[in-house]
């Protein structure tokens, strides 16, 4: 791994303890210039992840709490009259920052989520016909509780596709959570310096697109894509914006372990957080296992010609 980022994964460990797979997919999200959902319990650390991210890239960060009467322009801004020089002003919204935390999206209403996400994709904001464009880089973590919990409303999989990657953190184990109760409450307070400036992660994200990627590493991520296709038993079929998915994070897993070429490993080890919301079907439930895209992985040869 490389050093810059064997100490970043190194310092995310100290808040977030014994997820080390975790963190090494968190920041090949943000290595891939796209965005992440965390979709867990209340309480497992999905806040303390992404203040920890936002540390160590040394980012601006700003959290937006989605509730049900939150409205888009509580989010992206608002064009107030001034009196004194009689025009309107624009008042940026929290989304203006790099890193944005859209904490429990599932709980505002559909058009609330739909504004943000067209945020995402488009890293701009348009508001009475003017457009803003959004800081560079633009990271958005968004949070989800699990479906079945009392007022949420489940992102339709249009709008899951969005999200580059998705992870959950999952309860910790006996020796992490006891390391954690040793350390107390001060671990909340601490500030965690920057280890990469916005800029050399600006850097780092333009290389990832010059990681080398072979033939037979592309025939595989498409042998994977067209097995959900042409095969029963996945409820949503993998699209072409996810083969894309699928190749710029493996080329950022690549580039995060010091390499400029891309081996079938690479899109094993980032397939499953890249797929799985994608592959299975809401319908207003909660899913905490990787079944179908595990199962499309052992179904498909990587070095098959």
């Amino acid at each position: 791994m490389k050093t810059e980022f064997h100490a970043v994964i190194k310092a995310l460990s100290q808040h977030v303890i014994g997820k080390t797979d975790q963190l090494k997919l968190a920041v090949t999200c943000l290595l891939a210039n796209g965005h992440l959902l965390i979709e867990d319990l209340p309480g497992m650390g999905k806040t303390t992840l992404s203040h920890a991210l936002s540390d160590v890239f040394g980012m601006d960060f700003s959290r937006i709490q989605f509730t049900s009467d939150l409205l888009p322009s509580d989010m992206l801004g608002v064009n107030i009259f001034d009196t004194v020089q009689q025009q309107f002003q624009f008042r940026p919204g929290p989304v203006f920052s790099q890193l944005v935390l859209a904490d429990e999206i599932n709980r505002a209403s559909p058009k609330t989520q739909s504004a943000l996400l067209e945020a995402m994709e488009e890293q701009q904001v348009s508001i009475d016909g003017t457009t803003h464009p959004l800081p560079s880089p633009f990271f958005v973590i968004g949070t989800q509780n699990p479906g079945y919990q009392s007022g949420t409303y489940p992102l339709p999989e249009s709008q899951l596709d969005r999200f580059l990657m998705r992870i959950s953190l999952g309860y910790p184990s006996w020796e992490a959570e006891q390391s954690m109760l040793r350390a107390g409450s001060d671990r909340k307070t601490e500030r965690q310096p920057a280890l990469i400036s916005p800029e050399t992660l600006q850097h780092y994200q333009q290389a990832v697109a010059q990681v080398h990627c072979s033939d037979s590493v592309i025939n595989y991520i498409l042998r994977l894509v067209v097995h959900s296709r042409d095969e029963p038993g996945f409820p949503n079929p993998l699209s072409p914006r996810a083969s894309k998915a699928i190749l710029q994070s493996a080329r950022a897993w690549a580039l995060l372990h010091d390499r400029d070429y891309l081996v079938p490993e690479d899109v094993q080890a980032i397939f499953v957080a890249v797929t799985e919301h994608r592959l299975r079907s809401q319908q207003g439930e909660y899913a905490d296992s990787d079944v179908l895209s595990q199962r499309l992985l052992d179904s498909v040869d990587p070095l098959a010609a």
